[in-house]
């Protein structure tokens, strides 16, 4: 493995962390979120147009760069120290690897170009808070996540001429609120023979109800979808689309984990410059050992994260254990800046408060921290030989 960046790489870094830095400080974040969509669109025109984030990972045939997920995370280190509210996640972290993988020759051609030029956002509507086991982070993604049957989650049923219908409602769907593109699971088959399905459809088809969600994080917005009796098209064939979310829940994981490693990253920079800067009893608190002691083991914390986010980058396999070991990361390091901030870091305002909402709206929806590490060690078969 090589972990160093190529020129391509170190140069896209710096572009992006420049736009952040003008245009996505905590000021610019408060009002994105308070928009109908929940971010700046206008920002998100000018990555898409300038640097072409919503399709750094999709094929150059459909209008991408073509690069990878270790690409993709890479981005998504920067967009976290700066908290970007983004439609990038759910649309190219989510939705777009599905129907590259699982979608028809003609679904692809109409799907991935327009997500590619940041003209099409999209999210993916899993029933329930349950998208981190439907991604198989938390464990097998083959349970019953979707609802069970005839009753509960999302249910489709066949009609005349190859087209389906679907009913129900998912809840906790990132950017569900905002997105021209809905990809939904929802179970087909009755309740003896019931398998799940995904279907594309339409933000504004008839019978879809959409509100936005009151969360934690608003820097990462969801929404409630309530599908009355709508039209949807099978992504696909219908085959594979288990094994499909797992594979794309392994190369989220990595996006996330490189998120809270960025996030972790800047408010430790941050805290550090305010404890340095802060004077009590005439000198620095920064220079306090009680103090230094406890930034050295933040420090370590969020190094240890980097690495373990990195090499889920190269291998996306590890993309679970990575994710807890940033989000553990993020948790602790704002819950720390909070209290070395002191008085002021306790403010509602204070920006030390989006990180750390960030890791607890994080861990609710992808973990938490423990099942995680359960998952990535029964996946590596730890647990075998003790015959558990």
């Amino acid at each position: 493995m090589d972990a160093a960046f190529t020129e391509e790489q170190d140069g896209m870094r710096r572009a992006l962390r420049e736009i952040l830095g003008k245009h996505c400080g905590p000021d610019e974040v408060r009002a994105a979120v308070r928009t109908a969509p929940g971010y700046d669109r206008e920002l998100w025109g000018r990555l898409s147009r300038q640097l072409g984030l919503p399709g750094i990972a999709i094929a150059a045939e459909y209008g991408g760069v073509g690069c990878g997920v270790g690409d993709l995370a890479l981005v998504c280190e920067e967009v976290g120290r700066a908290l970007l509210p983004s439609p990038l996640f759910a649309t190219a972290g989510l939705v777009a690897p599905l129907v590259g993988e699982l979608g028809s020759g003609r679904q692809r051609s109409e799907v991935l170009p327009r997500i590619a030029a940041g003209g099409l956002t999209a999210a993916l509507a899993v029933p329930g808070a349950a998208l981190g086991a439907a991604l198989g982070l938390t464990g097998d993604n083959g349970g019953e996540w979707a609802g069970g049957g005839r009753a509960g989650g999302v249910q489709a049923r066949p009609v005349e001429g190859g087209r389906w219908r679907l009913y129900g409602e998912a809840a906790q769907v990132l950017d569900g609120h905002s997105a021209a593109l809905l990809v939904v699971a929802a179970h087909a088959g009755g309740f003896a023979r019931s398998r799940i399905l995904l279907f594309l459809v339409r933000g504004d088809a008839r019978g879809v109800v959409r509100s936005r969600g009151a969360g934690i994080d608003e820097t990462r917005p969801h929404g409630v979808v309530q599908l009355r009796d709508v039209e949807g098209a099978l992504l696909g064939d219908g085959e594979g689309v288990l094994p499909a979310l797992g594979r794309v829940g392994r190369g989220a994981a990595a996006m996330l984990a490189a998120e809270a490693v960025g996030a972790a990253g800047a408010v430790l920079d941050r805290t550090v410059e305010y404890v340095g800067a802060r004077e009590q009893f005439g000198r620095a608190v920064g220079s306090f050992q009680a103090v230094k002691h406890r930034l050295a083991d933040l420090y370590v914390q969020v190094q240890t994260a980097r690495s373990a986010a990195y090499y889920a980058a190269w291998d996306p396999e590890q993309g679970a254990l990575a994710l807890a070991q940033a989000l553990e990361a993020l948790r602790l390091t704002a819950g720390e800046a909070i209290q070395l901030h002191g008085g002021i870091g306790f403010t509602w305002e204070h920006e030390a408060h989006l990180y750390f909402k960030r890791a607890a709206a994080d861990e609710l929806l992808f973990g938490p921290v423990h099942r995680l590490r359960g998952r990535a060690a029964q996946v590596a078969g730890l647990f075998r030989e003790a015959g558990v």
